[in-house]
């Protein structure tokens, strides 16, 4: 028998649903690629609310393509096996034993967290990383960097496979080199290749932060890639902001239809951004 909570209100919820409406069918076949981060991965609540998220998109139509990060797990990995990071520039120097412990963590510890998380929601999804049926092929970024790459090739068909399955890939930056070396590969950059193999619809990019901010230090709820460039080069958008609007920019300039940065520790960020008028974070699209 059913009992009223009378501390809900039932109509809001139900005038939500009727709301979002034009928003399900406005994406209804839609390939939208997820970025999360290693820090939106901090709880088990955090990571459960994103899968049932994720499985909630699925079964209205979305196909959803997760690509994860995992910096901190990573770090504290080296941290235990007494690895020392050298830095150039600010990024980590990814030797032969480090790049071994960043696909053990990626492609084991947290891409199997993150699939038994959706699995556990009532989704199918399937972990693999950039290596597998040649996804991603990389070059070295840069000889001083070490084993870190740079997407050079693209083959998305396996991702499309498993779409056409029913199945969510979730997917660990990780490439292949031409000579068979692992490759490490920033994961926002991982994420921007992958939509733009895919001609993805949307490429959510959640951060820790709400969005792009302007010089007033409001968030920009809409922006265009000239006003990205502008602000990069007067120096409103700087530090940690330049490589993820980047990254958006070559999205766009690949065939993504729009890119939207928006805060991972938002509860049901992508649901908000996807289903609501007002969206969640800031939306770039090409003009």
């Amino acid at each position: 028998m059913k009992t009223q909570d009378m501390n809900r209100d039932w109509p809001a919820t139900a005038r939500t649903l009727s709301q979002a409406l034009p928003y399900l069918q406005r994406y209804e076949g839609a390939t939208v690629v997820i970025k999360l981060g290693g820090n939106a991965m901090g709880s088990d609540e955090a990571m459960e609310n994103f899968a049932r998220d994720v499985v909630l998109m699925q079964q209205v139509g979305v196909n959803p393509v997760i690509v994860h990060g995992g910096g901190p797990m990573i770090n504290a990995m080296l941290e235990k096996l007494d690895i020392k990071s050298e830095f150039v520039a600010g990024k980590r120097v990814t030797d032969q034993a480090t790049v071994e412990v960043v696909e053990m963590v990626l492609s084991g510890q947290v891409n199997k967290r993150l699939v038994q998380a959706i699995n556990s929601q009532g989704g199918r999804a399937v972990g693999l990383s950039g290596k597998d049926a040649n996804l991603m092929i990389c070059d070295q970024t840069h000889p001083d960097l070490g084993f870190v790459g740079t997407p050079a090739d693209m083959d998305p068909k396996v991702l499309r496979d498993l779409g056409a399955s029913g199945l969510i890939p979730v997917i660990a930056p990780l490439g292949a080199g031409r000579n068979g070396e692992t490759f490490n590969v920033n994961g926002d950059t991982a994420a921007g290749a992958i939509a733009g193999a895919l001609q993805a619809d949307r490429l959510l990019l959640l951060t820790d932060v709400s969005g792009v901010k302007g010089g007033d230090g409001k968030v920009l709820t809409e922006l265009n890639a000239g006003q990205i460039r502008d602000m990069i080069a007067d120096g409103t958008i700087a530090g940690g902001m330049i490589p993820k609007t980047e990254t958006a920019l070559d999205a766009l300039d690949q065939g993504v239809r729009a890119v939207v940065i928006l805060d991972g520790r938002v509860p049901n960020a992508c649901l908000l951004e996807l289903y609501t008028e007002h969206g969640a974070g800031s939306l770039i699209r090409a003009g």
